[in-house]
């Protein structure tokens, strides 16, 4: 873990820290940012990124080097012309080179641009996809709540209905068949409900796995809660958002023009490079040099070009190998596009059908609650029987889980168009937030 990351995520566990509390699903998201191992790779991949983009920088920038040399040498020289003895040569050079003309380094230089560029885009890809992860196990966790309270709510009804069927037979007013169906009920919806309450305890551990929080209660969506009022827009104007902001094509298009520099390297191998060279160097001699050997200082200055004539065709083919990547830079760009435009509509169109699906459901549970009503009046009244009155509450309770789980649904969908768009961001999981229980 970065030591900058290091106060919010020990603030984040501080605040969380002691008895399990309630906790909205913008704080979760922040938390989870400081623990998922997957967006902190794309984070360090990003920072990977810049760091190699000051490399390509640094191909456009003058190089300096220092050299020295140390030698001894024994000569024996057998005429007594020049003599016998132990000599020493000691050299110091500096050398330095700054590239005039490149054209190479120029595209390598603006590649390394370009992957900055990237790396942003599958940054906020990945913090993109990490809201919808949080919030997908967030209202996992909440469906599943509410599945298990509507089931014990079931079991409580189908309990009562049971004990009043053992009466009625008891003193006679109705049939063993009422009882057993009444038991067979209450043994079915008893197996419902370790069912749910396994399901919930695996929905909680996968939200605690991504925001690295241990027992956490996420905050239950309020009854009087407008949905609606976050969706707005025509398929039109979702579908144009996304082509001008999706992720996945900020990413093509920057591949593409990538994989156009990298035509303008491949040409820059058959162009001629021009580079600036200088040095200074001093030579020195121990014991006395020989007198065809002085002390030396030597300067240098001048202009290096270099030409390539023949490749062996490799540069042509090397070229020849950057057109057809372009082609399918461009064709994966087209290809996007087109799987973007679909994903768009598909969303917008699951939340519209969401919302008439919440209105439908809104309907279905007030006339299942009419409908049970009725029907434990005729059971009194000895117009109905017993297993009319368990469908009535099975019938109510089922309307009740669809409609928590397409409330919980079409908030999903709005914000998976929202990413869709490209335009999903930290302000969206507040609005989110703002429809939760206080």
């Amino acid at each position: 873990m970065k030591l900058r990351t290091l106060p919010l995520t020990l603030a984040l566990m501080t605040a969380f820290a002691g008895t399990a509390q309630a906790q909205s699903l913008s704080t979760l998201y922040q938390a989870a940012k400081g623990h998922d191992a997957t967006f902190k790779a794309v984070r360090s991949q990003y920072e990977a990124a810049l760091a190699k983009a000051e490399q390509a920088k640094a191909l456009l920038r003058p190089t300096a080097g220092l050299g020295g040399n140390l030698s001894e040498s024994n000569l024996d020289n057998q005429s007594n012309a020049m003599g016998s003895g132990a000599f020493g040569t000691r050299s110091l050079s500096v050398n330095g080179s700054h590239p005039l003309y490149r054209p190479a380094n120029l595209a390598s230089f603006a590649q390394g641009m370009k992957q900055v560029d990237l790396a942003q885009a599958q940054l906020k890809a990945a913090e993109q996809e990490l809201m919808v992860r949080t919030s997908q196990a967030y209202f996992d966790v909440l469906t599943a709540q509410e599945s298990l309270s509507f089931v014990k709510a079931q079991k409580t009804a189908v309990s009562e209905q049971l004990a009043a069927a053992k009466r009625n037979f008891e003193v006679g007013t109705a049939t063993i068949t009422d009882t057993r169906e009444a038991q067979a009920r209450f043994d079915l919806v008893t197996a419902q409900e370790i069912a749910a309450d396994n399901d919930l305890q695996v929905k909680r551990l996968a939200l605690d796995q991504t925001v690295g929080i241990a027992q956490i209660k996420p905050l239950g969506l309020q009854a009087a809660a407008d949905i609606a009022r976050l969706h707005s827009g025509t398929i039109d104007s979702w579908v144009a958002q996304s082509d001008a902001s999706n992720t996945s094509l900020t990413q093509a298009r920057i591949a593409l023009e990538v994989a156009q520099l990298e035509i303008d390297k491949a040409k820059a191998a058959l162009k001629p490079t021009v580079d600036l060279n200088a040095s200074y160097g001093m030579t020195r001699y121990r014991n006395g040099a020989l007198p065809s050997q002085p002390h030396t200082n030597t300067a240098t200055i001048g202009v290096a070009l270099n030409m390539p004539l023949y490749t062996g065709q490799a540069s042509q083919n090397r070229i020849l190998e950057t057109l057809a990547l372009q082609d399918k830079a461009r064709n994966e760009l087209d290809a996007a596009q087109r799987n973007v435009a679909q994903a768009t509509r598909t969303a917008f169109y699951g939340v519209q059908s969401g919302l008439s699906q919440i209105t439908a459901l809104q309907a279905a549970e007030a006339s299942s609650q009419s409908a049970l009503d009725a029907n434990k009046l005729g059971y009194q009244v000895g117009v109905r029987i017993n297993i009319d009155v368990l469908n009535s509450q099975s019938q109510l309770f089922q309307t009740k889980r669809d409609l928590a789980k397409a409330r919980h649904d079409v908030l999903l969908g709005q914000l998976r168009l929202r990413q869709s768009s490209g335009t999903l961001q930290d302000a969206d999981l507040q609005a989110v937030s703002g429809l939760l229980q206080k």
